[in-house]
């Protein structure tokens, strides 16, 4: 939601201080890129605990579970 604001924002900014449409269309496709790689970014940070038990899980499944067969 905040990556949405933030671009309106951005948009209206460019509009109220007369830069051309061509420009104001590069900013926002360069803006909206930079939002949506900080945004993944920000994802894999958030489950990255998560991705941390399931690799351990998976190496103790490996290494004790399985090989005891």
């Amino acid at each position: 939601m905040f990556e949405l604001i933030f671009v309106l924002v951005f948009i209206a900014t460019l509009l109220v201080t007369g830069v051309t449409m061509l420009t104001v269309f590069a900013a926002v496709g360069f803006a909206l890129a930079v939002m949506v790689l900080l945004g993944m970014v920000g994802a894999v940070l958030k489950i990255l605990p998560w991705l941390i038990v399931i690799a351990i899980g998976i190496w103790f499944f490996k290494n004790h579970v399985c090989s005891s067969r």
